[in-house]
């Protein structure tokens, strides 16, 4: 009969954590999982294997009971395989019922750990002849990063990405924010024995963008404004995305001054009609290249306003 070492299948030490063992079952789902590798028998043989290490190995309580049964297995090894003096009934405590079971009822008849897998772990039978219950596992969910610019995090969009080599279409409504997760129902791992597939959470973040910068659901944003407008007043023109407006700016307006704009930020996904504000920074652009005529009436200001500090 076969022993499998799921420390050794999962590629991680006997002493790893709890954060260890789930970093490796995933990153080997992903490796073998049947939907990059169709009609692959290995690979699918190979996933089933990782899922059922990792379904003892990140139980606390199935983990012990295995850790006791490898202790006990090098011993039984060590008697050239002879059972005498072994105590396999031990492996019932906690189990279901008070039926003794013998070498055979733990092990299975083909010699499978997996069969020992289901009598400890599944559901209880009750002996060698009995017919056993398949345990139905549903597969692990996975986790995916996917990055969205500001305009499809806005305005929505339909992206489309790969996840273990399936290309998979993904409509996205305005009003996505950074952080939050996509569920995508059934795109996970695999389930085990019929069951029901793992989900996909996809994580989404959002790039960085060169005018805009995001605050919750508020933009922030410089707007050049000329001398000229500043000092006088007037009306500018401001564009946010798709949203275009005319906007006033009053006489005497210095740099840095702040705008709101109410209702022109991203719109909040979890609360329909909601949006948030855009706020305009003031930044006075200084005219260059002026003609002598332009240098000579600012110079004339610059007098004035001399004059009247004294």
């Amino acid at each position: 009969m076969n022993y499998k070492d799921y420390y050794k299948i999962l590629g991680v030490a006997k002493s790893a954590s709890q954060e260890e063992i789930k970093k490796a079952f995933r990153k080997l789902a992903v490796k073998h999982h049947p939907d990059k590798n169709p009609g692959d028998k290995k690979a699918e043989e190979k996933f089933k294997e990782v899922n059922e290490a990792n379904a003892v190995l990140s139980d606390p309580e199935k983990r012990k009971k295995y850790d006791q049964l490898g202790e006990n297995w090098n011993q039984y090894q060590q008697r050239g395989g002879d059972a005498g003096g072994f105590d396999w009934n031990q492996y019932a405590q906690g189990h279901r019922g008070k039926t003794q079971y013998s070498q055979e009822d733990v092990f299975g008849n083909e010699g499978h750990f997996s069969d020992f897998f289901e009598s400890i772990f599944g559901s209880g039978f009750g002996g060698s002849q009995q017919r056993r219950t398949t345990l139905r596992r549903r597969g692990e969910d996975i986790d995916a990063q996917m990055e969205v610019t500001l305009e499809e995090a806005m305005q929505g969009a339909t992206k489309q990405v790969s996840i273990n080599g399936q290309k998979i279409n993904l409509k996205l409504k305005p009003g996505i924010h950074e952080g939050q997760v996509l569920r995508m129902k059934g795109k996970g791992g695999a389930g085990m024995n019929g069951g029901e597939n793992g989900d996909l959470l996809i994580v989404t973040h959002i790039a960085k963008h060169p005018r805009y910068e995001l605050k919750g659901n508020d933009l922030h944003f410089e707007q050049p404004v000329d001398v000229y407008i500043a000092v006088l007043g007037g009306k500018i023109t401001v564009k946010v995305f798709d949203k275009t407006i005319k906007m006033d700016i009053p006489a005497g307006t210095d740099s840095g001054k702040v705008f709101r704009l109410k209702g022109m930020g991203i719109s909040d996904d979890d609360k329909k009609g909601v949006s948030g504000d855009a706020f305009l920074k003031i930044m006075i652009h200084v005219p260059k290249n002026l003609s002598k005529h332009e240098k000579e009436l600012f110079q004339q200001l610059s007098k004035h306003e001399d004059h009247q500090k004294a």
